[in-house]
């Protein structure tokens, strides 16, 4: 059935916008006069709606984190206010690009439409996950959505400034290890070189850390290309394997034991799962339905399965705290948070209690890790190019001290 776009005025006289599905023109025309609108307008959408469909393909028919973020907190303050319409159509109308307005448009129409939030935010899979639109059901139901569009909002904004910490910890030592490298390499085979001619003339043996300066210099210079092969072909490899379940499954194990990288994926995730399940159970949504959701989320393998583990294990009978326990990769605070959560009836208060101090903790190790790694980055890079002036200059001390001889 085709969808048409319109343009209307309610009963009240106010501008309505949006996309009905109907057989025809004329169809869409009655089902709109039915809700005692006023047409302006009714076109065919099919022309927007390809057009949207190609963006779709490649990309860009979705919410970036940013836009989900700000969409939720602009929600949960206008609700309180106004009716739903009505903060729905205020938000798109003020977004300043046209695939964020196409797509809470389309909302706005399945609300209009008289579906609910949750169901209408189906239209766009790719823009609300399936655990966002959960919890707004669950909100819907108890007749509490602004408190739960608050929660989400604040989940989301925690989320996102731990994702940016995680980057910038990780960001830093790896740029600055790749100039510190580029540099290594540039003296090597384009400063080496030309030195070296000085010394082709020289009748001496020249010294062991110069000959092998002077090795690896023509080697990069030779077969740089090569290098540069293998390591594209590796990076190719490397992606294709990680779609083998079980190599993921290994690689996502080895970084969860490397000592920095490891930890900082570890408490991320805890964090992370503590701050949700503190949102899922002060917004009435079941536990058990909100771990599945949430594990379709996890990327690394070994905390997917583990987090598989605690929905199998509560589904058995068990305790939220008890099958983190036996799920091995939470920290000892969360698990007796949990259990004391549970035991006093505060369980969302205290998984709230234990992500701020995971958090907080997470915070402290990034900014410990960054204060050594960086002179330690800083240390191996100065003696590398020492090791490189030390190679070219004692071929020169040498020929002095035989000169003077």
């Amino acid at each position: 059935m085709p969808d048409f776009a319109y343009v209307a005025l309610d009963p009240a006289g106010k501008e309505r916008r949006g996309r009905i599905s109907a057989a025809n023109d004329d169809a869409a025309r009655e089902r709109l006069t039915g809700r005692s609108f006023y047409v302006v307008s009714c076109e065919p959408a099919q022309a927007k709606t390809a057009g949207q469909s190609l963006n779709l393909n490649f990309g860009g028919r979705k919410l970036g984190t940013k836009q989900l973020t700000l969409f939720t907190r602009q929600l949960s303050s206008l609700i309180q206010v106004s009716p739903l319409e009505e903060a729905l159509r205020t938000i798109s109308r003020q977004n300043e690009k046209e695939q964020v307005r196409d797509i809470l448009g389309n909302v706005h129409s399945g609300v209009l439409e008289g579906q609910r939030l949750s169901e209408a935010m189906k239209r766009e899979p790719k823009s609300f996950p399936p655990l966002y639109r959960a919890m707004v059901s669950a909100g819907e139901t108890s007749g509490s959505l602004p408190q739960i569009a608050e929660r989400l909002a604040n989940l989301l904004e925690r989320q996102a400034e731990m994702r940016g910490k995680l980057i910038g910890a990780l960001a830093y030592p790896i740029v600055l290890a790749i100039v510190a490298m580029l540099v290594v390499v540039g003296l090597m085979v384009s400063v080496v070189p030309r030195v070296v001619e000085q010394f082709d003339n020289v009748d001496q043996q020249l010294p062991l850390i110069t000959r092998i300066v002077i090795g690896i210099s023509a080697f990069l210079a030779a077969y740089w290309w090569v290098i540069a092969l293998l390591m594209v072909a590796l990076g190719v490899l490397l992606w294709r394997m990680l779609k083998e379940p079980k190599f993921r499954y290994g690689f996502d194990a080895m970084l969860l034991r490397l000592p920095l990288l490891g930890r900082l994926l570890r408490d991320l995730h805890a964090a992370r799962m503590a701050r949700t399940m503190s949102t899922m159970v002060a917004s009435r949504l079941p536990v058990l339905e909100g771990l599945r959701l949430t594990s379709q989320t996890v990327r690394n393998s070994v905390l997917k399965e583990a987090t598989e583990g605690i929905v199998e294990a509560i589904r058995g009978g068990g305790s939220l705290s008890g099958a983190m326990r036996s799920a091995g990769v939470f920290p000892p605070l969360l698990v007796y948070l949990a259990a004391s959560g549970e035991s006093s009836g505060q369980l969302d208060t205290m998984l709230e209690r234990a992500a701020d101090y995971l958090e907080r903790e997470f915070d402290n190790f990034t900014s410990t890790a960054l204060s050594l790694l960086e002179p330690l980055i800083i240390v191996v890079m100065g003696g590398m190019v020492a090791v490189i002036i030390l190679s070219i200059l004692l071929p020169i001390l040498q020929l002095q001290n035989f000169t003077g001889a």
